[in-house]
């Protein structure tokens, strides 16, 4: 199946990253990571991806800032 939109690639290849309120996404490593966000986990595959999401991102809540 051919995908048009890079976040519903499964079989694509993605980034973790998270800002500074702890909230993470799932990215495309073939895209930059938008500014105020850092990369937690190298490009991986879409579920290893939302496995360490899920595994690391507890309290959905945003958390209180970090850094500047």
């Amino acid at each position: 199946m051919t995908h048009t939109h890079p976040f519903e690639d499964v079989d694509g290849t993605y980034l973790v990253l998270v800002n500074q309120y702890h909230q993470h996404s799932l990215w495309p490593s073939h895209l930059a990571p938008p500014q105020g966000w850092t990369v937690t986990r190298g490009a991986d595959g879409y579920q290893a991806c939302l496995d360490h999401i899920e595994e690391h991102w507890r309290d959905l809540s945003p958390q209180p800032a970090t850094g500047n």
